[in-house]
């Protein structure tokens, strides 16, 4: 079909390209990193979370212990580090944020935008949790830590202090189902005062000291971020490597207490049986996938600031390998703590052992009551909690400012800082719910639905739209290109078939074992439930609904629009004009060459029978590197 000729870019004249040219005044302006070191501390921060320290140990002990181990590097291997390398390729590919990112096939466009609106629900609870941090933080700067007695006016008289006098069998003598420790009712009476709200609906009063809690979380992660990758790639020499300073020192004190090795028995004794059953399988899957941060975009725009030949496949096994060896060391840390705490106790290990806040607030707060100086390693461990969250944290904003500047150069490139500051306003006003008496059960809520099945489903779009839409070939040829190898067999089977396979068993099993939230005894309402689900599919919804804004676009036949829109935009490649060899050569708007001609041709059909050659000789070269990588 002979469509109407279109001009082709160099033949137009200026007015005609339009703002084109405006872009290309401020490519240089978007910054790179500027030490060696700052974008792998950077993604090792990102990575390296807090659900390393509180959902992994759990996770592992729940799930055969020891044997968890063989489940976890196995999905490491098939959907965490090909996965990985995909994001960061990506970003440092095109040097461009989740969003604009989307050259390389406009009709996925929706997939960034998803993106954008998980990372953005997410920054807005995660940085709630870091308030409850440095809530705990001031807390411990006393001589005797506030949760380790009762009878302050939030105690109840259910409260009791488990140090009790122990008869002479050193077993307690009061039923311990009915008590709670002092360390629970601070934490859920005094910090959340949860007992203000009757329910997810009625959150009661904004509690002031989490208000402030949460605008200092906020100050202090705008300052970070305040002059982009330059500003918090320097605080990541910092923030990335002094958790693991305090980790060690939280190891060693541990591993030296009475019945330490009884909890490290709990966490590490493997039970081969459990391998049998497809849950230990599915929680491995998981917990690879949300700690590395896959699909968040927050990979890609770190990667975006780098130089266009730097190792990220190095990069890539350093950051996966030494996420994974973190969790385990975590694990090491909490369990010999709660071994030493059942000890004290006089209760097995799995009656203190507890994931997520209940892990962070109240247990091992509890723990450390017990111990000789006990509000120094309060203050550490909070600090370590600290460290461990503000940089995740950094990377979620980083994420929705780049990808946002990104889209509107033009306008927000000069301005990064003062855009930087109005998004941080912004989510802190949204996080106020939190702060309530309530606040707890939207926290829980915005945890459970934010990320779950949308997540899942972005990153089975963003991989099926690289290896099948842009083409593997393609993709394969564009790493060759930067970092001068092509990616072996191993990492093709993985984007092709592996990954997404494993994903698409991942959301099939969320879906069919869905559980609505709880918190505690208290159980959601439906109008809450839907709520969350809501959010979930909102995320979801945005793929078609930008593909329906792409094939609007474009003109023709719906079959014709669909193809236009899911071939690279004519800017696509790398985005320094040195980078562009092979088929990206001058392709870039405003470049002076007549090549543009002969990439583009295909669209267009040949000027001059010396064009139609190029034409052909570029047909050929690429059916011959397709024939030479099957």
């Amino acid at each position: 079909a002979q469509h109407s000729p279109v001009t082709p870019d160099l033949l137009m004249t200026p007015s005609d390209q339009g703002d084109v040219d405006l872009d290309v005044d401020f490519a240089a302006d978007r910054g790179n990193w500027t030490g060696k070191l700052d974008f792998l501390l950077s993604c090792i921060g990102y990575c390296v979370g807090l659900g390393n320290v509180w959902r992994f140990p759990y996770r592992a002990y729940t799930n055969g212990g020891g044997a968890f181990l063989v489940p976890y590097f196995l999905m490491l291997a098939i959907c965490g580090i090909p996965l990985f390398f995909l994001e960061l390729s990506l970003g440092q590919f095109s040097s461009l944020g989740p969003l604009a990112v989307w050259k390389i096939s406009p009709l996925f466009k929706g997939a960034g935008a998803a993106m954008l609106l998980i990372v953005g629900l997410v920054a807005i609870y995660y940085n709630m949790i870091i308030a409850y941090v440095l809530f705990y933080l001031f807390a411990s700067l006393t001589s005797n830590l506030p949760w380790e007695h009762c009878g302050n006016w939030w105690n109840t008289e259910r409260c009791l202090e488990h140090r009790g006098p122990r008869d002479s069998n050193g077993v307690l003598p009061l039923n311990l189902s009915s008590t709670v420790s002092p360390s629970e009712e601070y934490w859920s009476r005094y910090v959340l005062h949860i007992q203000g709200s009757q329910g997810i609906g009625q959150p009661g009063e904004i509690r002031w000291n989490l208000c402030l809690c949460l605008l200092l979380a906020w100050v202090i992660v705008f300052l970070c971020i305040l002059k982009g990758v330059k500003s918090s790639g320097k605080v990541v020499y910092f923030t990335a490597t002094f958790p693991y300073l305090i980790l060690l020192m939280l190891l060693v004190r541990g591993v030296t207490l009475p019945g330490a090795w009884k909890g490290i028995q709990f966490y590490l004794t493997p039970q081969f049986h459990h391998l049998l059953s497809s849950k230990v399988w599915i929680e491995a899957a998981l917990q690879i996938f949300y700690s590395l941060g896959v699909g968040f975009g927050g990979l890609l725009t770190f990667a975006s600031y780098n130089t266009f030949h730097q190792n990220i496949y190095r990069d890539t096994f350093i950051v996966t390998l030494g996420n994974a060896i973190t969790s385990i060391l975590a694990g090491f840390a909490i369990f010999s703590v709660l071994g030493y705490m059942s000890q004290e106790l006089g209760v097995p290990v799995d009656q203190v052992a507890k994931a997520g806040p209940g892990l962070a607030f109240v247990v091992y707060p509890q723990a450390m009551t017990m111990l000789p100086l006990s509000p120094f390693w309060s203050f550490l461990f909070f600090f370590m909690l600290l460290t461990l969250g503000l940089d995740s944290q950094f990377a979620f904003l980083e994420t929705i400012v780049t990808a946002v500047t990104d889209e509107f150069p033009y306008y927000l490139r000069p301005k990064k800082a003062v855009f930087s500051g109005l998004i941080c306003v912004a989510m802190y006003l949204m996080g106020l719910i939190l702060t309530t008496d309530g606040g707890m059960y939207w926290l829980v809520l915005l945890d459970d639905y934010s990320a779950s099945f949308g997540l899942m489903v972005v990153v089975i779009t963003t991989c099926l739209a690289v290896t099948r839409v842009y083409g593997i070939q393609r993709f394969c040829r564009d790493i060759h290109m930067m970092l001068g190898f092509k990616p072996g067999l191993y990492f093709r089977a993985c984007w092709l078939f592996l990954s997404p396979a494993t994903l698409l068993a991942l959301l099939v099993y969320s879906i069919v074992k869905y559980q609505p939230s709880e918190y505690g005894s208290y159980r959601f309402p439906a109008w809450a439930e839907l709520l969350g689900i809501l959010m979930g599919l909102l995320s979801c919804l945005m793929i078609p609904a930008g593909m329906l804004v792409a094939v609007l676009r474009e003109e023709g036949s719906l079959w014709e629009r669909l193809q236009q829109a899911s071939r690279p935009a004519m800017d696509w490649g790398p985005s320094l004009e040195e980078n562009r060899t092979g088929m990206y050569v001058a392709t870039l708007a405003g470049s002076q060459s007549p090549k543009p001609l002969m990439v583009h041709m295909r669209k267009y059909g040949g000027i001059t029978s010396f064009e139609n050659t190029a034409i052909e000789v570029d047909r050929e070269i690429a059916e011959e590197e397709e024939e030479s990588m099957m």
